[in-house]
């Protein structure tokens, strides 16, 4: 693959992971406000019709099969993270959800993909930054962040699989199954709960629904068909930087040194993973 291809796929994910970054503080704005399963429901809703109108057909059995298989461990990423907000700051959140790229290699293994070890580097070095970004300053783990661990471990598994068998598929109708699957089941499971969204809440569901779900994951899967599961979660890594910074910037967190050494640490083992080896000149 040439290197400026590469240089794209890795650019379009690292805009995923702000967008992605972003709505962490919109969303904990939203379901304080809004019932979490409802607030799913309209969000992926919105993402799935936005995919029918770029998609204009039917998916394939084979698309639908493994798009909903896909779909479930997304589904459930999304439902533990949500509910977890509630109870934990958008900024650690963010930071924990960020720990799926220490679970990606680890599950990849799974399909017999060997570690290699500038890999596993990069994922010790972001595990030690992302301890520094979310232990900094505090007591203990709280249930909420107990929630978004599972969460992170939902959407390693979520990257594996769309690694092992996005390739070949028609992205855009890959996304639409996996979104459209994630909007059955919260529509299933928040019957009884929906009620007429604020404006506030319409603003994050707009955000959420055509951004960070419709648009991003049609990349992430686009992107994935090209890249392997442990490089796209690297990438993706970026995310709870991001989070962070907005957490800081719109909602007041503070960011004491060690979390922005922990930053830190994150930023440099994707650069160092990203970065191409020097060559050795011939003899």
């Amino acid at each position: 693959m040439p290197p400026r291809t590469q240089a794209l796929y890795v650019a379009l994910l690292l805009g995923v992971t702000a967008v992605w970054g972003w709505t962490f503080v919109v969303v904990k704005d939203a379901i304080s406000q809004y019932p979490v399963l409802p607030f799913l429901a309209i969000r992926f809703l919105i993402a799935t019709v936005a995919m029918l109108v770029l998609v204009r057909r039917l998916p394939s059995r084979r698309v639908c099969a493994l798009g909903a298989l896909i779909g479930l461990p997304l589904a459930a990423g999304y439902l533990l993270q949500t509910a977890g907000l509630r109870s934990t700051s958008p900024g650690n959140a963010g930071l924990i959800t960020g720990l799926f790229f220490v679970f990606t290699p680890l599950l990849d293994r799974l399909f017999g993909v060997a570690l290699r070890p500038r890999t596993l580097l990069a994922v010790l070095t972001a595990l030690v930054g992302t301890v520094l970004l979310t232990g900094a300053g505090k007591t203990g783990i709280g249930a909420g962040d107990l929630l978004v661990l599972g969460c992170a471990v939902c959407f390693a598994l979520q990257i594996v699989m769309l690694s092992h068998w996005s390739p070949g598929l028609p992205a855009a109708e890959l996304t639409l199954v996996q979104l459209a699957t994630s909007a059955a089941l919260f529509t299933a499971g928040g019957i009884g709960q929906f009620q007429v969204p604020s404006a506030g809440v319409w603003t994050a569901l707009l955000i959420t629904g055509l951004f960070a779900s419709a648009l991003a994951f049609f990349i992430q899967t686009w992107v994935q068909s090209h890249l392997s599961a442990s490089r796209t979660a690297l990438v993706l890594a970026g995310e709870p930087g991001w989070a962070l910074f907005f957490s800081v910037l719109l909602a007041g967190q503070r960011l004491g040194p060690l979390q922005a050494a922990g930053a830190a640490l994150v930023l440099a083992a994707i650069a160092g993973h990203e970065l191409p080896l020097p060559r050795r000149a011939a003899t």
